[in-house]
């Protein structure tokens, strides 16, 4: 009989848009390890009080936000890498701070935290990445993955390597089996959408090479804050003007909110320059009242808390029909009822692209769908109805599987780490 292999000073990191995760193999135990309190995630979201220097993270950052606290919350910080304002500042507390710098701030503390619940140091590490950060832009690509390992080492990490998230997801779900498969995995993150096509079994499992098992690998940049984006921007942004018109007949610049309803923009509607052209715009406003309701918006910092609404309407509209949004905080009494199919229409040409690029991916793989035993979807955009059925329609033989949607990857990076590094 083999011996059981020895845990290794090597951790799986799950670097996320939405949430983060970091994971430690070991002999009968589970791989991820607690973040915030019992919570295996750690949602990616700092928040820099004004009041004094204490910073906060993650579930604890955004109960700071909501309940009031002055001061700039930030999320979807890895959205960032790929884009030219990764080598640009933002302002935190009165200085102008390095995006680098805030993305190495979130990753030290997840690495700081994974470290106290395993009680060692972590110096080597598999961390996630999407097929691609960038799309149909090779050097970018390469960039931004450049960029994550100069911001990880700042955090003490020395020894490095990278894996595509859906082949890490690959893994967690060969743990589970007992018989070869061929898995189709959709891993729909909050940033990116992210697919492979790969061979996995009990006896492929302890291979140190796997490259001969993957197909092919695909992605495209969609994903779950995307679905917030567009989601807000049909349904939200027109209560706030968009789509109306100015006294000359001309209809209200967008800018506005588009900034509102993309995560990382959000601060931009806050600075003086923006809120002296949305005074104007009230100037010009036809309808009046809806520049009101986004002018209080702005004034009340609270575009991350409607943000946050849309978010919660888009995961119950997952699982019910209706949902409701209360916006008193802007709109005192009001609330707005969103449908199913007012989410399915947001959503339907980023869905496209999404069916699009899988149907692809079984294009250049040479694979017929009939081939495919399970489509295992992981990621935590993955349960949206829409997509979800699109991608199954690609593949009507194939079983499928659902994994841990916030889990699977940070588990099968830590399992990458055992051998990669054993």
């Amino acid at each position: 009989m083999s011996a059981m292999p020895l845990p290794v000073a090597a951790c799986g990191i799950d670097f996320g848009t939405s949430n983060s995760t970091a994971g430690w193999s070991r002999p009968g135990q589970r791989a991820l390890l607690p973040l915030e309190d019992d919570k295996l995630t750690l949602p990616s979201v700092i928040f820099f009080h004004a009041e004094d220097a204490h910073v906060s993270y993650g579930r604890a950052a955004l109960a700071d936000y909501l309940d009031g606290h002055e001061g700039r919350l930030m999320r979807s910080l890895k959205s960032l890498l790929g884009t030219s304002m990764m080598d640009e500042h933002t302002e935190v507390a009165g200085r102008a701070v390095p995006f680098q710098d805030l993305l190495a701030q979130f990753i030290g503390e997840l690495k700081r935290r994974a470290e106290r619940a395993a009680g060692r140091e972590f110096t080597r590490a598999v961390l996630g990445r999407p097929v691609f950060f960038v799309d149909d832009d090779a050097s970018a690509d390469q960039r931004a993955q450049d960029t994550l390992e100069e911001i990880a080492r700042k955090t003490g990490l020395r020894d490095i390597a990278f894996q595509y998230e859906p082949i890490a997801a690959a893994f967690d779900y060969e743990s589970q089996i007992s018989r070869e498969e061929l898995v189709l995995v959709v891993d729909i993150g909050g940033g990116t959408s992210d697919f492979t096509l790969i061979r996995v079994g009990p006896e492929r499992a302890g291979r140190a090479e796997r490259r001969d098992d993957i197909l092919a690998s695909g992605g495209v940049h969609i994903g779950g804050t995307d679905f917030d984006k567009a989601l807000s921007l049909a349904s939200m942004m027109p209560m706030l003007g968009l789509g109306s018109l100015l006294k000359s007949g001309r209809e209200m610049p967008s800018s506005p909110y588009f900034n509102l309803a993309t995560w990382h923009t959000i601060n931009q509607a806050y600075t003086r320059k923006a809120w002296a052209q949305l005074a104007e715009l009230h100037r010009d406003a036809a309808d009046k009242p809806k520049l009101e309701r986004l002018q209080s918006l702005v004034r009340e910092r609270a575009g991350h808390w409607l943000a946050l609404q849309v978010e919660e309407a888009k995961i119950s509209l997952s699982g019910a029909s209706v949902a409701h949004i209360d916006i008193g905080r802007i709109a005192a009494g009001e609330t707005v009822t969103l449908h199913r199919a007012e989410l399915d229409r947001a959503i339907d040409a980023l869905v496209t692209s999404v069916e699009q690029t899988v149907s692809r991916l079984l294009v250049d793989a040479g694979i017929t769908a009939s081939a495919i035993d399970t489509v295992f979807f992981t990621g935590g955009s993955s349960g949206v109805p829409l997509l979800r059925e699109r991608v199954l329609a690609l593949t009507p033989q194939a079983r499928c599987v659902e994994g841990d949607l916030f889990g699977s990857i940070g588990a099968g990076l830590a399992l990458d780490a055992q051998r990669k590094f054993s």
